[in-house]
């Protein structure tokens, strides 16, 4: 594994636990969905993380959305980053949470919990590969209204897409009157989110990525093998599921 210097561009400080940072390196091309591996120049212990990119492949701008844990060590580091200081990238990128590797369908949703809207963020701005989809939903869950630090991003989708993206927004802890309120496996299951996207998830047409908090994407899987008669997409053997599994590790590690 290649590691590289990246400077730091600019650091975007959404609240005391949201921050994403921008960085400039020459990394080889990756495509949207997939993840780059950071680290500090006096990383303690010498910790790495893996990070999903925000920005479109075509945006040299390589941007990252990381949440802050208290007791974590390298999201602290990254955190308290100034402009013009050197962290270290890895060259290549790695992942298959990517649209070539899903089955042509008629829908795809988008599941995601906190900073892991970042890989639908990369590839709703990149386009490319979207065009045989009918329909696109976005269903981005957080716990309160100011962890909503991409909302200016997603109107902008939104207006660009016009009404093949279908955006469902979901907040835990509060009300709102641009969010429903509840958490992504509970709405699915009572029918909220299909009665909010006028869509019925249908495993013939839809196939369903998720990407987030390990707990959300445990019972989300189950509810829809279970309701749906879905079944996980593999390489070898076609399905209608979709995880990302490299974001457990981040808040796992992170509190070690």
């Amino acid at each position: 594994m290649e590691w590289i210097k990246a400077k730091v561009k600019k650091i975007n400080i959404w609240n005391n636990n949201l921050f994403s940072i921008i960085l400039k390196a020459k990394i080889n091309n990756f495509i949207a969905g997939q993840f780059v591996r950071l680290t500090t120049l006096k990383s303690k212990n010498n910790i790495r993380r893996a990070y999903s990119y925000v920005n479109s492949p075509n945006n040299k701008n390589l941007e990252f959305y990381i949440v802050k844990i208290n007791s974590g060590n390298l999201s602290n580091e990254l955190y308290n980053l100034k402009k013009n200081d050197y962290i270290l990238i890895t060259k290549e990128s790695f992942g298959f949470f990517t649209l070539n590797e899903i089955p042509k369908c008629k829908n795809l949703w988008m599941f995601s919990t906190g900073t892991a809207i970042g890989p639908y963020l990369s590839i709703l701005q990149y386009k490319k590969n979207l065009t045989f989809f009918k329909n696109l939903i976005l269903v981005h869950a957080v716990k309160f209204i100011k962890d909503l630090s991409y909302l200016i991003l997603i109107n902008n989708l939104k207006k660009k897409y016009k009404n093949k993206l279908k955006v469902i927004l979901i907040v835990s802890r509060e009300k709102s009157n641009i969010s429903i309120l509840g958490r992504i496996p509970k709405l699915i299951s009572n029918g909220v989110i299909e009665k909010k996207t006028n869509i019925k998830i249908n495993k013939k047409n839809d196939h369903i990525m998720l990407c987030g908090n390990p707990n959300m994407i445990i019972e989300t899987q189950k509810l829809l093998k279970k309701k749906y008669n879905m079944k996980k997409n593999l390489r070898r053997i076609p399905g209608n599921i979709t995880i990302e599994n490299y974001w457990k590790n981040i808040i796992i590690k992170e509190n070690l």
